[in-house]
């Protein structure tokens, strides 16, 4: 029985705490700023997260203890524990599941497992395995990104555009419908739009009008 949902959250202004200053604990830092507030704690940091300091928040502590982990993650929306101490990363689970915070631990399966991300523009593309492969994964995410090409992308703007015209042209929803369809298997739209958004959008405009 599955029991992972797949779901996009909006975690604009959340709190996200990462404790461990290794490669993974870098690696989910890089994703995870680009979203939200991210605070690092650890008590080192590799040297790469130089390229991070003005972008998260880096805490360096010779000790983690119960009292330091609480100070952080009684207000954070998604702790990562990712220290080489699987023994510590269970007090870190523990302690933020105490406080109500969702919890994506790295070294096993956990309430919160991301996903491999593929973004273009408007269209999000997530593949999990359940954390059992993120080599697969991985390789799922390059094969279809050679499927799904920036023009996708631009062709969801170009669908929306669309619509907001016909809504105001052709009051028949299946007529309208039927037109985003005719544009969506143009094939001279998909090659217009590997030269230009304006040169597609000119030509989708004869299905309107």
């Amino acid at each position: 029985m599955k029991t992972h949902l797949p779901l996009f959250i909006d975690v604009r202004g959340r709190k996200i705490v990462v404790f461990g200053g290794g490669a993974v604990g870098k690696r989910k830092a890089s994703l995870f700023l680009q979203y939200a507030d991210v605070t690092v704690i650890s008590k080192d940091f590799i040297k790469e997260f130089q390229h991070l300091e003005n972008k998260v928040t880096l805490i360096k502590s010779e000790e983690i203890t119960e009292e330091l982990i609480e100070s952080y993650v009684k207000d954070a929306f998604l702790v990562v524990p990712s220290t080489n101490s699987p023994d510590l990363n269970t007090v870190i689970e523990r302690l933020a599941k105490e406080h109500g915070a969702l919890v994506n631990r790295v070294d096993k399966v956990s309430e919160v497992i991301v996903p491999s991300v593929i973004n273009r523009d408007s269209i999000t593309i997530a593949i999990s395995t359940d954390a059992m492969s993120p080599a697969l994964s991985r390789y799922m995410r390059e094969r279809v990104e050679e499927v799904i090409t920036p023009e996708f992308g631009m062709m969801a703007k170009l669908q929306n555009e669309m619509r907001e015209i016909l809504k105001k042209e052709i009051t028949n929803q299946h007529e309208r419908k039927r037109i985003l369809f005719d544009i969506l298997n143009d094939e001279t739209i998909w090659l217009a739009l590997g030269e230009s958004y304006e040169k597609a959008y000119s030509l989708s405009l004869s299905y309107v009008r």
